[in-house]
């Protein structure tokens, strides 16, 4: 078996992240690092095939390739389904019954690329479950020899995938919906038309945006967590004097609402109307949600007689806990929401069609409707550049820790509690920032909290700069 050269193992540490492979390309990801992942990922899943699937990226297509041929040296099958959306991926594994590689960078910018990786039914591999193991294997190959080489073959899974999900949310019912969607240039043009085109004429009338594959993101990042890529959208929803706008990022397996007036809507809100449609299913089921979700989610579920579970953040946390728990529903605050019925996977698209199936039931509009889900204010995520992010976090630690009334939790980063308020502070995962979410009982209560922490926040830091992600 012929060993991969020239794989730097300070780069390979760099770009292997706590859920999946991204950096620079070619400077951190390229074809050699592709290929020995690819084997990697094969012997450590142990999965006779692997099912693989590229985004619109320009080196998505060689990248794949690379990690197919290195899949197959290993001695798995390859399923080749080109270009798709994550969720898409997860669906060909589920489908199948086989691990899967996603070839895609999400909603960074075009200079980077990488890799989303499961074992077989979408079961993730994060850092503490397999993927510290792929990366050490890229560093320090294993020879295996006498291993016969896999086979590689093409399958087309578009239209099954998309009559899985109208299958799991049927929108043969209710009133007609006008539906404006921005693809931001990513996968979502791909997989949009292939769901609503399966509808009854009259269905559904897509205005779409961006729908050509570029992965070069002329129009703005795919992206819709930031304010700035809504914008686009946001008008056009009130010029089209459309029901509903929806934003996917770059690989679609996060999805953002607009609603008829040009607003955002919280994902918390999303998934507080999700799990009702979900708990009315299966009553006193298990719904997850992470905790950076408004309090008003947990609350919801209670209410409605389900049992809501708080993770940290992040997609291999929520699967885990999912399959622990059994949940049916689960849902971040990032915009990516998880199905029982769907392997415990991410999926915008089918998140999207849960609330058009509860818009067309309706006779409210959207903001009406998603006001039963959105009782307090929300900061967003606000992002910071600290020098240091754990000395930040504990001077916060020690600040409010001593106020009567406020418990602290290190879940995952540190949150803050009392009775009118709630904030949490964590370091990103792959970039050098400090995120903080904060919200109150009312919006002057939310607006004190936020000012008071990004003070202590920029004080500390010295030379931090803030950077806005808020959080429709």
């Amino acid at each position: 078996m012929t060993e991969p050269a020239g794989i730097d193992p300070a780069v390979v540490r760099a770009v292997f992240k706590a859920y999946d492979v991204r950096g620079l390309v070619p400077e951190q990801v390229d074809e050699p690092l592709a290929g020995a992942t690819g084997r990697a990922h094969a012997q450590v899943t142990g999965s006779a095939a692997v099912v693989v699937g590229h985004d619109m990226r320009p080196s998505s297509p060689a990248l794949a390739a690379a990690f197919a041929a290195g899949a197959c040296e290993a001695g798995a099958d390859v399923v080749m389904i080109g270009l798709a959306s994550t969720d898409q991926l997860y669906f060909a594994s589920g489908h199948l019954g086989i691990a899967g590689a996603m070839f895609t960078a999400s909603h960074n910018p075009a200079a980077y690329n990488g890799i989303k990786l499961c074992r077989a039914d979408a079961v993730p591999l994060g850092m503490e479950s397999g993927l510290a193991d792929i990366r050490d294997l890229v560093i320090e190959p294993r020879r295996t020899a006498g291993t016969a080489c896999g086979e590689v073959r093409e399958l087309d899974l578009l239209d099954a995938y998309a009559e899985h999900l109208l299958s799991l949310v049927p929108l043969g019912s209710g009133r007609p919906l006008k539906v404006v969607v921005d693809a931001g240039n990513g996968m979502a043009g791909h997989t949009a038309p292939a769901v609503f085109g399966r509808l009854p004429a009259g269905r559904i009338e897509l205005v779409p945006m961006y729908f050509e594959l570029d992965g070069t993101f002329p129009h703005h990042e795919a992206n819709p967590i930031e304010p700035a890529n809504l914008r686009d959208l946001q008008a056009r929803v009130v010029a089209e004097g459309a029901d509903i706008g929806l934003a996917f990022d770059g690989d679609a397996d996060r999805c953002f609402l607009v609603d008829e007036r040009g607003a955002a809507v919280s994902p918390s809100a999303l998934t507080g109307l999700i799990a009702r449609r979900e708990l009315a299913k299966e009553p006193g089921a298990t719904v997850i949600h992470n905790l950076i979700t408004s309090r008003a989610v947990p609350e919801l579920i209670r209410e409605l007689g389900g049992v809501p579970v708080r993770t940290r953040v992040g997609h291999s946390f929520i699967k885990a806990t999912m399959k622990e728990t059994d949940a049916i529903f689960g849902g971040e605050h990032s915009g990516h929401f998880y199905f029982r019925d769907f392997w415990r996977a991410d999926s915008g698209m089918l998140a999207a069609l849960h609330v058009l199936a509860a818009l067309s039931d309706s006779d409210r509009p959207l903001s009406e409707l998603m006001a039963d889900y959105d009782p307090y204010p929300l900061s967003g995520e606000i992002n910071s550049e600290v020098d240091d992010t754990t000395a930040v976090t504990e001077a916060l630690a020690a600040t409010y820790g001593a106020q009567a009334g406020v418990t602290l939790d290190r879940l995952d980063g540190l949150t803050v509690s009392h009775a009118d308020w709630t904030f949490n502070v964590r370091p990103s995962n792959t970039e050098p920032l400090l995120r903080l979410n904060a919200e109150g009982r009312d919006q002057a209560i939310m607006e004190r909290v936020r000012d008071d922490v990004l003070a202590l926040i920029r004080s500390d830091s010295g030379t931090a700069h803030r950077k806005e992600q808020e959080n429709p």
